[in-house]
């Protein structure tokens, strides 16, 4: 298979192409990019894929990523050949995606009044660094090897830094975290620390961290892993992939995820999309956005909370402006993404347009949930004996409240995206001491 993957312009009135070894992350005239692939893959492999979940030895089927290897071969190898996919394919052991799959949650059920059978969550924090990132991580890295890039770069809220680092490492590669001060987890910093990464501490926020490692890795050379790489989002397509694949390809009528930075937004849409003309999946299901209070830039935009007019993809013309005016007026009155769910604690997110689409072609909707609302929902996924941090608390909490509203029917089929497993010690701690608290169990004297 040759010149099959390339790069294009997700604008439909500029889509420019370039080649996959260009190592950009936008075209010239500043618009983010796809991975796109020119051949459509046969449905025959589905019975390939559900074949590799007995792995026959090879780490590249017991991976939750490289298991669908032939959904993102931007690096254009013979799949089939282990010898080449060594070569190529960047992989901790096959341990990214291997443990993710959706499950069932009895508490969490009864607690939104569905039932048990229509509600199914995939914990992410099952892959390695404790969270989706290690499905991006995998084929951002794979491409970075591609384009022998030796230093990788990332700005994170916690997660990031940490699967960066994991892989970096893993790969022999130098790996710069730019982080706000004193604005993530310890829990989540200590594993950057822990992998060898360079720690640049940023005053300001997430968007600060975040434009200040752009501006570096210009300067002085470094491949940047956070979600506006195209490839990051191939690997982050796997998650829909494995629920889809555990639902023998018949798509819910919801997926529902966390809303930070948007990369799971994205990269959800661009596989239903796919799946959809590639005839994989006959229903679209609709996509479910669920921000943070205190980080609910989606939410004011898409609703009409800012300014009348609804932020919508619009073919492909987005009101840039309405972005824009909303980001100033942010600044104007100071304020700051403000939420202890640091993981989606982002003002300005990196994927908005890429996320418009999403929400655009599966008639998506946008919600929020309070800081209280996620702990509950952390909290409850706990009850099942299942670990989520409280930014994943949102999915449940969100599933809630849609329903509460008539958005969600209770006859619905929802499959939520629990992100990540819990990384700050002292939440669910703080959470159980207090007894006013909606399912806590505080210790006894």
């Amino acid at each position: 298979m040759q010149d099959n993957a390339y790069l294009k312009c997700i604008d439909p009135q500029c889509g420019l192409e370039y080649a996959i070894k260009s190592g950009i992350l936008e075209c010239r005239k500043g618009h983010l990019l796809d991975v796109k692939y020119k051949k459509n893959p046969s449905r025959a492999l589905k019975e390939l894929f559900y074949s590799r979940r007995n792995p026959q030895g090879s780490i590249f089927n017991e991976s939750g990523v490289w298991r669908f290897r032939e959904l993102l071969n931007f690096c254009e190898i013979d799949t089939g050949n282990l010898e080449e996919c060594s070569q190529h394919l960047v992989s901790l052991d096959g341990a990214e995606g291997r443990q993710s799959k959706p499950y069932h949650m009895s508490r969490v059920a009864e607690f939104l009044e569905i039932p048990n059978d229509n509600l199914l969550l995939q914990p992410e924090g099952y892959n390695p660094s404790g969270s989706f990132k290690d499905n991006g991580m995998a084929a951002a890295v794979t491409h970075a090897k591609l384009v022998n890039a030796k230093k990788i770069v990332c700005a994170s809220t916690g997660n990031t830094s940490a699967a960066a680092g994991m892989y970096a490492a893993n790969e022999n590669m130098e790996c710069d975290v730019y982080i706000p001060a004193g604005q993530i987890a310890p829990g989540k910093l200590s594993q950057a620390y822990q992998f060898g990464a360079q720690i640049i501490e940023v005053d300001g926020n997430f968007d600060d961290a975040f434009s200040k490692s752009l501006e570096d890795a210009k300067k002085y050379g470094g491949y940047t892993v956070n979600s506006i790489n195209p490839f990051r989002i191939e690997g982050q397509k796997t998650i829909p992939f494995r629920a889809l694949e555990n639902q023998n390809w018949e798509a819910p009528d919801w997926i529902v995820y966390p809303g930070g930075a948007l990369g799971n937004t994205s990269s959800c849409g661009k596989c239903l999309i796919e799946l959809y003309e590639w005839g994989w999946i006959k229903k679209i299901p609709r996509i479910a956005v669920v921000n943070a209070e205190g980080a609910s830039t989606l939410y004011d935009l898409y609703n009409g909370k800012f300014e009348e007019t609804k932020l919508r993809w619009n073919k492909g013309r987005p009101d840039i402006e309405l972005i824009q005016r909303y980001y100033a007026f942010l600044d104007k009155k100071g304020i700051r993404p403000k939420t202890k769910a640091t993981a989606i604690q982002i003002g300005r997110p990196s994927n908005i347009l890429k996320g418009l689409r999403a929400l655009d072609f599966t008639n998506g909707v946008v919600t929020q949930v309070s800081d209280s609302e996620m702990l509950d929902g952390m909290s409850i996924v706990g009850l099942n004996g299942f670990d989520c941090e409280m930014a994943s608390g949102s999915v449940p909490a969100g599933i809630r409240k849609l329903i509460q509203e008539e958005i969600i029917k209770k006859d619905d089929v929802v499959i939520g995206i629990l992100t990540g497993r819990q990384k700050d010690a002292m939440l669910p701690v703080d959470y159980h001491n207090n007894p006013n608290n909606r399912f806590a169990i505080p210790p006894k004297q």
